[in-house]
Formats: structure tokens, sequence, C-alpha cells
């Protein structure tokens, strides 16, 4: 199966820029989806925008919005801020649904800084695969490589294994796995069609795995990631 891209909107966010010039900018690039933020939606409502323009420009220029951005404290093992946690998912799921949008992220915002028992969180993610399936979308269980729970390829395969849901999900990010496992070795657990986004981007040889950050990633083919094995990886799930 061929690939499908799409453009995430963080890549070209600027001062102001609205998420219909994005759309263009998008578009104009010859992507064939793109992936904005669930803030940057809000931007635009809140200027008075509707929805329904977003997803007519999106129609009108023939891009798929493939996934939104937002960041939930869906995992979080404090009863109160997983309750407002999961308000603000099921509102990121309407906005999804509201624009023909399959995917929302569901990042390890929340648990990242601590570590967190992995086994109550895999429960967590089974209320938000239900939560999201009432608005006809599917979470990406997404992990972060700097994050301390959620930080690796297998923690993201454990929940998947233990929560219960079938079809789960997952987004991996190039520069995350680096950052996380040091190696880019694990698609091959994931299986035919449970990959549901990549994020591709590379990482320099400086800073030091240890002290590199998000704001150190660069283009794909100008740092160290292993692309040939990257891609035939890609290949064999599908």
């Amino acid at each position: 199966m061929p690939f499908s891209y799409c453009l995430n909107t963080s890549t070209i966010r600027s001062d102001g820029a609205p998420i219909l010039d994005m759309i263009d900018t998008t578009a104009n690039a010859g992507y064939d989806g793109i992936e904005p933020w669930v803030a940057e939606l809000d931007a635009w409502v809140d200027g008075g925008g509707t929805l329904a323009q977003v997803k007519a420009r999106a129609d009108e220029r023939g891009l798929s919005i493939v996934n939104l951005i937002g960041f939930p404290e869906w995992a979080v093992p404090e009863d109160d801020r997983r309750a407002k946690g999961f308000e603000e998912a099921a509102r990121c799921f309407q906005i999804a649904r509201d624009l023909g949008c399959p995917c929302v992220a569901a990042p390890p915002f929340g648990i990242h800084d601590r570590n967190v028992d992995l086994l109550p969180v895999t429960e967590r993610f089974a209320e938000l695969v239900d939560l999201a399936a009432e608005s006809g979308v599917t979470p990406l269980l997404e992990y972060w490589g700097i994050a301390q729970t959620l930080g690796r390829t297998g923690e993201v395969l454990m929940i998947a294994a233990e929560c219960g849901r079938p079809g789960v999900q997952l987004l991996a990010d190039v520069f995350h796995m680096y950052k996380g496992s040091g190696h880019h070795v694990g698609f091959e657990h994931f299986g035919a069609g449970r990959l549901g986004l990549v994020h591709v981007n590379d990482y320099p040889a400086s800073p030091t795995r240890a002290d590199i950050t998000d704001a150190d990633r660069v283009y794909p083919g100008d740092g160290l990631a292993p692309w040939p094995q990257i891609v035939a990886s890609l290949k064999t799930i599908g």
C-alpha cells in the first residue's frame, strides 16, 4: 500500500496564521492531508470562524484532515484531573467528528514527567477508546521519547495488548523512537494496519541523545535516522 503524506501544522505555524491559510499552504505543497492542532482550531472559532469553514476549505483543496493534535490528560492517576481530561478528550473527539477527521492523538500528557504504573493506564486507555467510539473516531496511542511514562515503543505495545480493545492504533515519531529507545526496531511488532500515523523527522549527532530535545529535530535526511531500515519496516507492516 503506498504511503500517504500529511503535514503537521506546527511545522508551518507563524504568528497569526489562520488555519485556512495553513490548509492552502499544505495543499500548495502537494500533501495528501493535514494534521492540525486543536488549539489552532479553537483560535479560529474564537475569532469568529467555524469548523464548517475549515472542513469546506480542506474539501475544496482536496485535503484529508487525518488527525488532530490535542493534549487531554486522559492517563493521569488523579481522579479529578482525569475527569477534566476526559471532558477535553470528548470535546476533541466531537471536533474531529465535525471535521470528518478519523483520528485524535492520545499522547502521554500529564504522565510524561513522572513514572506512572502502566497497568492502570491500560484501563484508562480502554475508557478513552470507548469514549472516542461515541463520536465515531479513533484515538491514536502516542508515545514521546522525552516521557518518563509511555516513552518507548514497548510501552505502547503493552497498552495495546492489555487494554482489551481490538484494533488499537498507534502514533509513532522517528525522533521520539530515538530519544526513548535509541533505536528504530519495533515497528514489526505492530501488525498490519495498526500504525495509524508516523511523524517523519530526523535528529542530528549533537546534542547527545541524553540532551536532545524536540527543538533540535531536523528535516528527514539531514540527520542520523536509518531511513532504509525505517522505510523497510513501514512497508512490511503496511
